[in-house]
């Protein structure tokens, strides 16, 4: 949200802000508890989640450095969010950014932007569950990493290929993606056995051709 301010302002948001470390495994916004605070995460990375009526939780995404939480409909949380490492975030009082939004209206807006692309972001993980093969799941999944990054001028993928950080573990990919941990790994393998990707370890992988991979995960290849 700092991008929506000049430096001259900025000291008004950071009056307004309380800041605060999660630590690994602690669940700071619980689904159904009154939403009354906005979440603006500066480091580290944040599981959300929502719970399933048998008591089993399904991951619907990751959120890190410069990503913002706590919108919501109602006057309710509808998700949950679980600190995966300790995280670091600044917590704003839906009262005071209110009051803070109208004083400078640049913010509101930049809000606005975060809710439509939460919108986008939502209808393409619908697309990927309902439609999606595992090998296109996958595949999505690490282009939407490479989407991330500054390397991508103008949502371009590169040509060369690219080394990325894994920031989850398998479990909370296949978690994230509706699909069992072993079919994730046999994803993978296939993958890379088509040359599309290879593994220095088991917390980054290369991708050996990016265009070729959105080939696939847009099940054109």
């Amino acid at each position: 949200m700092c991008d929506a301010l000049s430096d001259d302002d900025l000291g008004v948001l950071a009056k307004a802000a309380q800041r605060m470390t999660i630590s690994p495994g602690k669940v700071f916004i619980e689904e159904g508890d009154p939403a009354n605070y906005f979440y603006n995460i500066n480091e580290g990375m944040v599981r959300v989640f929502k719970a399933l009526p048998d008591g089993r939780r399904h991951i619907t995404g990751f959120m890190g450095a410069g990503q913002f939480l706590g919108l919501a409909i109602s006057g309710h949380c509808a998700f949950s969010a679980e600190a995966m490492e300790e995280v670091h975030l600044c917590r704003f009082s839906r009262a005071t950014l209110n009051q803070v939004f109208a004083d400078f209206p640049a913010l509101e807006r930049r809000l606005l932007n975060i809710a439509a692309h939460e919108l986008t972001v939502a209808h393409e993980q619908m697309l990927l569950l309902a439609r999606k093969s595992a090998v296109e799941r996958v595949s999505s999944y690490l282009l939407n990493l490479v989407m991330q990054l500054d390397a991508c001028a103008e949502g371009k993928l590169p040509s060369s290929k690219l080394i990325l950080k894994l920031p989850i573990s398998r479990a909370d990919l296949a978690d994230y993606l509706g699909l069992t941990i072993e079919t994730v790994s046999r994803s993978f393998a296939q993958l890379k056995r088509n040359g599309l990707i290879e593994f220095s370890n088991a917390h980054a992988v290369t991708l050996l051709n990016p265009q070729r991979l959105e080939l696939v995960a847009n099940a054109k290849s």
